[in-house]
């Protein structure tokens, strides 16, 4: 499928782009989407949002609905990104005493220094499971929810560091003790890399991801589930919470019992065009998750293969070496890891590391000639 992709990465000269997981290069589809975002804007002018509320937002929701297997749409909120979720979470909480929250060792950094500022002034207590050994930490982390009462139980559905997919969300949900605690699921890593079916735990679980990784629709466009009845009412509130009571003659203090609750104000929307446009494009293509998954296996495979006892990196060192464990990226633990990226660079090939983790993440629009390049480069 490189072919959908001319414009970026099968443009000629384009480098050897293997950090899928983390910016995932855009479809040549979604540049039409943006140019059509230009035009809307133009035509409807004031109208504009209406058009958006009424058309655009709800085709991503169905879109994130049908790829999650998700019964309500209108329960999905859109922000510019997962940390505005995130804050917006935070203020759900009673103000007069410290945050109690469970989470993991291996958050995304993002979430893990919003918790330690808050840490900090003493607004939060927060209790890390550690993630590994892999094979224990569902049933560690279940405990521990269901040992004691927090506010906020957060963690990922694949981990930024490792790859590791937590494969049964449902009995985590199911420990927690407290019934009003938010459960939040960051499906940042997970979303569009693997099959996800949140069906069982859509009555009770916050689930929240975006556009940028392998959904190919790039920044702007991330959004959260709302399970009904839990974070009424935020502190931290935008106008666009209360879109539709606004146009009923409503109170602009309304609160929507759906995921418009948790919106914001005014922001950019052309990343709901992009994502609108590569669903309708894989659709088309009959590229399910399920799909391209099978493909970036087969290529995955083909790659370690490819490496040699004297390579830079060797099968050995891989995180997780059981590929039905892992999201859709190698994880390598390496103290060269930073060396290696940069060195690769300098070679026009696009990986990443984080700390000791060198992550390569392959993607549709790879071929063999392509994972046996990055091999080779890796030859010691």
């Amino acid at each position: 499928m490189k072919s959908g992709f001319s414009l970026s990465v099968g443009a000629p000269d384009a480098p050897l782009h293997a950090a899928a997981h983390s910016h995932h290069p855009w479809p040549d589809v979604s540049r039409a989407a943006q140019l059509a975002c230009w035009s809307d804007a133009a035509r409807l002018l004031d109208r504009k949002w209406e058009h958006i509320f009424a058309t655009i937002l709800p085709t991503a929701q169905a879109h994130i609905a049908r790829q999650l297997n998700l019964p309500h749409p209108e329960r999905i909120a859109f922000a510019p990104n997962t940390h505005d979720f995130v804050a917006r979470l935070f203020s759900c909480f009673d103000s007069s005493r410290p945050v109690r929250v469970l989470t993991t060792s291996s958050e995304f950094m993002s979430f893990q220094r919003q918790c330690a500022r808050l840490e900090e002034d003493g607004l939060a207590v927060v209790t890390r499971i550690a993630t590994e050994p892999f094979a224990t930490f569902t049933q560690r982390f279940a405990e521990a929810a269901a040992g004691a009462s927090y506010d906020l139980i957060f963690f990922s559905h694949a981990f930024y560091d490792s790859g590791y997919v937590v494969e049964d969300l449902a009995s985590i949900v199911a420990a927690v003790r407290d019934e009003e605690s938010l459960v939040v699921i960051d499906g940042y890593h997970a979303f569009m890399a693997v099959p996800v079916d949140l069906a069982a735990i859509a009555k009770r679980s916050f689930y929240l991801a975006g556009g940028y990784k392998l959904a190919m629709a790039g920044e702007g466009v991330c959004f959260l589930y709302c399970p009904p009845g839990y974070g009424p009412r935020p502190r931290d509130t935008g106008w666009y919470a209360s879109f539709s009571a606004l146009k009923d003659g409503k109170p602009a203090v309304a609160y929507g019992a759906d995921g418009s609750r948790f919106l914001g104000a005014t922001f950019d929307v052309s990343g709901l065009y992009r994502f609108n446009a590569v669903q309708d494009w894989l659709a088309k293509e009959n590229l399910s998750v399920s799909t391209m998954l099978g493909e970036v296996r087969r290529l995955e495979r083909q790659f370690l293969d490819a490496l040699t006892a004297t390579s830079r990196i060797t099968p050995a060192q891989l995180m997780l070496p059981d590929e039905s464990k892992r999201a859709r990226f190698l994880a390598f633990r390496t103290a060269d890891a930073d060396t290696i990226t940069h060195e690769l660079l300098a070679r026009n090939i696009i990986v990443d590391c984080r700390a000791d983790r060198l992550r390569i993440g392959l993607g549709i629009y790879h071929e063999v000639a392509d994972v046996l390049a990055l091999a080779q480069a890796l030859a010691g």
